[in-house]
């Protein structure tokens, strides 16, 4: 007995160290994460260590100095670009090294290799997408331009200088959660951070809703409801703006584009409201005479932050702003003669082509009257705790077959039934470029030439790149490399075996819209339509909004004498030309004479409202309540259907059905015995609204105010308990220039004020710093919510900073 139970003491023992030592679901190895000398207790950092240091490292040419200033923003001094380069890797590897990691790893789709099986749905949807293939002709390009070599393998260099010097005890705490080690950097990640920011932008699509649109309602309902152009439209480029080029023949349309059909498959649909705002002022505006610009990304907020703020000074350049943490040079910022800026353009560069196979083998495909062999790529899934899973996806001369299904009936391009199809993507993101160039070249600009020559270089994804110089000129870029195509190509499936239906060439890049020194004496853009209807290239059907577009040239053409203020005091504005442009109208259709009392409150509310989405906004909650009310009422009977897949229609059609045609059929909703009007929509819409809000928030008062109705926050990247923020209050709405919600809005805040001495204000809206263990954390939140800005210390040598700097780090070559 006694020989027994020490047997089962010992084994109880074993057991208790082996699961200290495993890892179970999502619940790290209890052992080595609480383990004092090397767990979680090491990434505790205090905000008060700031030890000067002296770091010997193998790879460098000369001494590289970093200045840290008050937000531990480092500010890099090299003697040379490779020193530069190798310096920006490795400082931003010691702030966001698992940052860097789980990002490739979720472009490339290789989340199943730290998490398990519940990612290999997003593995397999990545690398169907082509993400991989993708990043493989980018790198093979860039690694083409020797300039452009030396940057990322200096760079890359620099990062993986760090990851070999890490100890268990050093990795970050996310890895010590998800128990997996840090590997080094490979040039390709590079590529894959940039594939990543494409599918961001542009990896979504309407086109298999707007198809099923097309067969369910027909082609003049369609045109009806989704119009090329906008009731109201502000284009970034000023309307009227002639083109002075000779523009190339446009492809004509094939003869079945309209008759293409799907057969209700989902991908990834496009995300509506990702938006950005940046504005650039000329001298005869402000208060210095010179140029301001002013830009503000909305992307997904979240810890760590998506950009990197860092310095980068070597004799070839002094540049402050952000980067992206996994790629060199800074994306968003200013050096002594220009600044730059940038937002999304939602270009029409991403295609879904209908393929016909020839029989179950999938061996050809029908393209141009003839059979064509297809290409195979098998992708190995690693899946932790699993056998690796392969997938073998199929490539047409369009790209990927991401979809593949057997035609259970006729389909728009003729195909006979119970045959193999397959849904092809033609993807910008796909092709051979080199866009850390464009980066590189603005961080060296000296003026406009320099900007333009700059942008010639960028493929994806199409941003509005916004400029000004020391010079006192101002433009405005939508840029990419546009395909040529024919109006409408891509709105909806095309037939993949027509080539009329391919792209058919390259918008030239002079050719891209671009307007410098306007006569208004500012350009701007907010994702709206890039050009007016007199641009003689198609880039896409749907743009974003017009409203921020509105309300930033409305503030802009009445300003004068501008400061830095007024622009960062512009970048919180929250009023609302979606409220200005419809609140009347709606008001007039009430009938007050069958409203209860709580129902007439809101309406004299309303009528005092300023339009503003205020946190402390109750109007702001009321209206938007209706307007969603309205929206659905309109819509959801006829688009929100179980078992189908459509896109309804967006607020700027559904803004002029209330305007314009209060008698329009769109009103009816054709499940009840009554025939709806537009008065009786509104008056419902409103009753819906206050009885909804009053049955969540009680009588109106102090719970319907805006900021606490509508969910702001900031999550972790991985959704980790207790590294967000957790709900707060604020203002904004997606429809206004601030524009906050949920959890996308501005991920960096910057204005830059242009002169003899070039001064740069920003904020990031977390910390510089991806330890959650750090006060660097989420040191700047604070500032961020609000709306304030910080003075960014732009340097000119190691010794200036006197004040600001609060740690110095000299690198040196390791003998």
């Amino acid at each position: 007995m006694r020989f027994l139970k020490a047997f089962l003491s010992v084994v109880a023992t074993l057991v208790f160290i082996w699961a200290l030592q495993t890892k179970f679901g999502s619940i790290p190895p209890l052992g080595k994460f609480l383990n004092p000398a090397t767990g979680f207790w090491q990434n505790a950092e205090s905000k008060h260590i700031t030890v000067n240091q002296t770091l010997k490292l193998p790879g460098l040419l000369d001494k590289v100095t970093i200045s840290y200033d008050e937000h531990m923003i480092p500010h890099i001094f090299a003697k040379n670009d490779h020193d530069l380069y190798y310096a920006q890797g490795y400082i931003t590897a010691h702030d966001r090294l698992w940052q860097m990691d789980i990002q490739t790893r979720s472009a490339s789709g290789r989340l199943a290799e730290i998490v398990g099986p519940g990612a290999l749905a997003h593995d397999r949807y990545e690398r169907r997408m082509g993400m991989v293939y993708g990043a493989e002709n980018t790198i093979s390009e860039m690694m083409k331009d020797p300039e452009i070599k030396q940057v990322i393998t200096a760079y890359t260099e620099g990062v993986n200088t760090y990851v070999h010097q890490l100890t268990i005890r050093d990795y970050p705490i996310e890895f010590k959660l998800l128990d997996y080690k840090p590997e080094e950097l490979k040039p390709i990640n590079c590529a894959f951070l940039l594939k990543l920011m494409s599918e961001t932008l542009t990896g979504g699509s309407d086109q298999f809703a707007m198809t099923n649109n097309l067969k369910h309602f027909g082609v003049n309902a369609v045109n009806d409801l989704f119009p090329d152009q906008h009731f109201n439209n502000e284009p970034i480029i000023p309307a009227g703006t002639k083109w002075d080029f000779k523009p190339l023949p446009v492809p004509k349309p094939s003869k079945a584009f309209e008759a293409q059909m799907t057969a209700g498959i989902q991908p990834r649909q496009k995300i509506d409201g990702i938006g950005s705002n940046n504005w650039a002022v000329n001298g005869s505006k402000t208060a210095s005479g010179y140029p301001i610009l002013a830009n503000d990304p909305h992307l997904t907020l979240s810890f760590p932050s998506i950009w990197y703020q860092i310095q980068l000074t070597s004799p070839s350049v002094n540049v402050n702003g952000v980067s992206l943490p996994g790629a060199p040079c800074i994306v968003i910022g200013y050096n002594q003669k220009v600044s730059w800026g940038v937002t999304n353009v939602g270009a029409d560069v991403l295609d879904w082509y209908q393929i016909k196979f020839k029989d179950k083998s999938k061996d050809e495909y029908w393209y141009n009257n003839r059979w064509n062999k297809v290409t195979r790529r098998i992708e190995a899934i690693k899946i932790r705790g699993e056998q690796t899973e392969y997938d073998t996806v199929i490539y047409t001369h369009h790209g990927p077959v991401v979809y593949e299904t057997i035609a259970k009936k006729d389909t728009g391009v003729s195909y006979n039934r119970n045959v193999p199809v397959g849904d092809a993507l033609r993807w910008i993101a796909h092709d051979t470029s080199d866009d850390i160039k464009t980066f590189y070249l603005l961080n060296h600009a000296k003026n406009y030439t320099d900007y333009r020559a700059a942008l010639t270089y960028f493929t994806a994804p199409a941003q509005n790149f916004i400029f000004a110089s020391v010079d006192n000129d101002i433009a405005i870029t939508p840029n990419g490399k546009f395909p040529l195509k024919y109006k409408d190509q891509g709105k909806f499936i095309l037939d993949g075996s027509d080539p009329a239906n391919d792209w058919q060439g390259w918008i030239p890049a002079s050719q891209n819209p671009t307007v410098k020194n306007p006569s208004r004496g500012f350009v701007s853009s907010a994702n709206q339509s890039a050009t007016d209807a007199s641009y003689p290239y198609y880039i896409n059907w749907q743009f974003g909004s017009y409203y921020r577009g509105k309300r930033i040239n409305d503030r802009l053409t009445a300003m004068h004498g501008a400061t830095v203020d007024s622009m960062r005091l512009m970048q919180m504005d929250n009023y609302s030309i979606l409220a200005q442009d419809v609140l009347p109208t709606m008001i007039k259709y009430l009938d007050p004479t069958k409203m209860d009392a709580a129902q007439l409150k809101a309406v004299e509310l309303l009528k005092k409202w300023d339009k503003r989405y205020d946190a402390n906004a109750i109007g702001a909650t009321v209206f938007d309540a209706w307007w969603q009310h309205f929206y659905n009422l309109i819509w959801a009977d006829k688009f929100y259907i179980k078992g189908e897949y459509f896109q309804p229609p967006y607020n700027d059609r559904t803004e002029r059905l209330l305007l314009t045609e209060p008698n329009s059929k769109w009103f009816d909703n054709a499940k009840t015995q009554a025939t709806e009007t537009c008065t009786d929509v509104v008056n419902r819409a409103f009753y819906d609204a206050i009885d909804e809000l009053t049955t969540k928030n009680g009588p109106q008062g102090e719970k319907w105010e805006w900021g606490y109705i509508k969910q702001t926050y900031i999550s972790h990247t991985a959704s980790l308990p207790g590294f967000g923020t957790g709900n707060f209050v604020a203002g904004g709405t997606s429809g206004v220039i601030n524009a906050l919600k949920g959890d996308n809005g501005p991920s960096w805040r910057m204005v830059v004020q242009l002169g003899p001495q070039v001064k740069g204000y920003g904020i990031l809206p977390t910390g510089e710093s991806g330890n959650p263990g750090s006060y660097y954390y989420d040191d700047m939140l604070p500032i961020w919510k609000s709306g304030q800005l910080s003075e960014l210390l732009f340097m000119q040598k190691p010794g200036d900073g006197k004040g600001r700097i609060k740690k110095t780090v000299v690198l040196e070559k390791k003998d």
